[in-house]
Order: structure tokens, then sequence, then C-alpha cells
């Protein structure tokens, strides 16, 4: 599948970007590129990359695993999003259980976990981060597809609203991040795009 951008008037990249997905040896073989993209897209200091990278090489062992990447005509990596079947023993479970009312928990017995959805800064606004979140979702065996996001008004929350997630936990501080996040979710499939 391949996404047409056009031309910034400020000088941003022209082109077309074609959805890719990535086994996960290709996932690893490719970390470091990824994790360039996650640092840049959320402002991270460069520091963070061998903890990420050791954390997604890890992530990409587990079961359901699955990645796409939006790539350009130069073979450059403009976005990516990942993630796999959530499970008991997993941290970012054990984070969200702790945290819900019984209502939720149906949701918890069957999901997709949205690990990471990044798209370069100078890629952003093209629709880039939509198409790989739903090229992610689909044919997904899960009923549902979790993600946590931090609490802010700005594009990713602008798009996840937009494709029907709902409220799971709001203000979640997980452990060791005084930052809050948002918890949301949906059911699966996504209905078709509009665009």
């Amino acid at each position: 599948m391949s996404i047409p951008t056009t031309f910034d008037r400020t000088g941003g990249p022209t082109g077309r970007v074609e959805v890719r997905r990535l086994d996960a040896a290709a996932f690893r073989g490719h970390l470091r590129e990824l994790i360039g993209i996650y640092l840049t897209a959320m402002r991270y200091p460069g520091e963070l990359a061998g903890a990420r990278s050791a954390l997604w090489e890890e992530h990409s062992h587990r079961a359901g695993f699955d990645c796409v990447v939006a790539v350009g005509h130069d073979e450059a990596v403009h976005g990516l999003a990942y993630g796999y079947r959530g499970a008991p023993g997993q941290w970012w479970y054990s984070e969200v259980r702790r945290g819900v009312t019984a209502t939720v928990l149906p949701q918890l017995s069957d999901f997709f976990e949205l690990t990471e959805l990044h798209v370069h800064p100078a890629w952003q606004g093209r629709r880039i981060g939509e198409t790989l979140l739903r090229r992610l979702a689909d044919d997904r065996p899960e009923r549902h597809m979790l993600l946590s996001t931090p609490e802010g008004e700005n594009r990713a929350w602008r798009l996840y609203r937009r494709l029907g997630f709902g409220d799971v936990l709001r203000n979640y501080r997980f452990t060791g991040d005084p930052r809050p996040f948002g918890v949301l979710g949906r059911e699966l499939p996504l209905a078709p795009p509009t665009f």
C-alpha cells in the first residue's frame, strides 16, 4: 500500500511512502532506525536508545507480535507501529489491571496491545499514523485493541478518538513514570476508512 504525500510549503518531504510488514527478525534488524524515529517523535534524549532497544527486542519475542513501517522511496523508514497479544505476566498488562474496574476486565481477557506508534515529525500530518494503525489492526484475532498515551491534546489523541478509542483509564500513573497517561481501547475490527 502506498500513501501519496504532497509538497510541504516549508520545504518538507515529498513523494510516496509504502507500508510494509516486518517480521520479528526484520524488526530486530532495524531497531536502531526504528528507535531513532521514536526518540525524535517523542523528543526524548538519545541516552534512552539502549534501554529501549533491549525492551523492544524482548517485545519482538512475544506471542502475536506484529510490526508495520512506512518506507519512503529512498528506503528510509518514516513511521512505525508495533504491538503484540496482551497477557497476564506482562508489565503493561499488570499495570493496567491494577487500575481498572470490574467492568473493564473483559477487555483484558482478549486484546492486542498497540505498544508503539510513531511518525517522524517531518512526515506527520499525512495520515501515515492512521494507515499504520489500520494495517496493524487488520485481521487481528483479538477482540479488542488497547494502548496508552501521555495525557494532553495532540495529534495522537485526535487520531485515537477519530478511530473510536474510548477511555479505559484517565490520568493514570504507571509505576516509575510521574506523567499522567490515558489508557484507551476499542473493539476490533476497525471501521473502514472514510478518506
